[in-house]
């Protein structure tokens, strides 16, 4: 079977990180593949080119993108072009720039390092939404990971991305589940949340109190 939804990972992970969250979207109905690669050591730009390229090649396929992949696919969407794109979910993804990655990449060589080459997507962010696609937005709101040490955020954060840096204009819709930053990954909320958009255009209003 074809996927019709590409998974997308964020920055120190690989496409295994995805399978969860593959498993579940299967359980939805969805036939969902993976897009792996290496996001310390290649250059974003160039995965950027091949994301586009895998987009090209199923048009009107969704994505569902973590982190970084949800800056990463927005950028080849817009090098593509919005008319062979499908929905697009982004889970915790920084587009409007990320103040952690900022913090990190000033402490020194190894603060570099840890950012690896996405350094400049991760503190700008995307700037906007492609004009002509649908992207709804999920972010957490359980402050639990590694940016919570070294940024300070002001209001709701997942412990790496502030809730504030996961809204841009013209997004299709915004949700905020109970999770950290991985645990979206691990997170029924926001894994129904996300089938819910691609189906739909829109998320669903009630959200329980489970924390991941």
């Amino acid at each position: 079977m074809a996927a019709d939804v590409l998974l997308v990972h964020g920055l120190w992970m690989h496409d295994i990180a995805m399978r969860w969250l593959a498993t579940r979207l299967r359980a939805q109905g969805f036939a969902p593949g993976g897009f792996g690669y290496y996001s310390l050591l290649q250059d974003s730009d160039a995965v950027v080119s091949r994301l586009a390229g895998v987009l090209a090649s199923r048009p009107g396929m969704h994505v569902v993108a973590h982190s970084l992949g949800g800056l990463l696919t927005l950028r080849a969407i817009t090098r593509l072009g919005t008319a062979h794109a499908g929905r697009v979910v982004c889970l915790g993804s920084p587009l409007a720039g990320s103040a952690a990655a900022e913090a990190i990449a000033t402490r020194g060589a190894l603060g570099l390092l840890l950012v690896g080459s996405s350094r400049d997507l991760l503190q700008s962010g995307i700037g906007r939404v492609p004009a002509g696609v649908e992207v709804g937005a999920v972010a957490g709101c359980v402050p639990r990971g590694l940016g919570g040490l070294l940024a300070r955020f002001d209001g709701e954060h997942d412990g790496t991305v502030a809730v504030a840096e996961t809204r841009l204009p013209m997004l299709a819709d915004h949700i905020v589940v109970p999770a950290s930053h991985s645990g979206l990954l691990f997170s029924g909320q926001a894994v129904r949340q996300a089938g819910c958009f691609l189906r739909n255009g829109h998320f669903e209003r009630a959200v329980g109190p489970a924390a991941v």
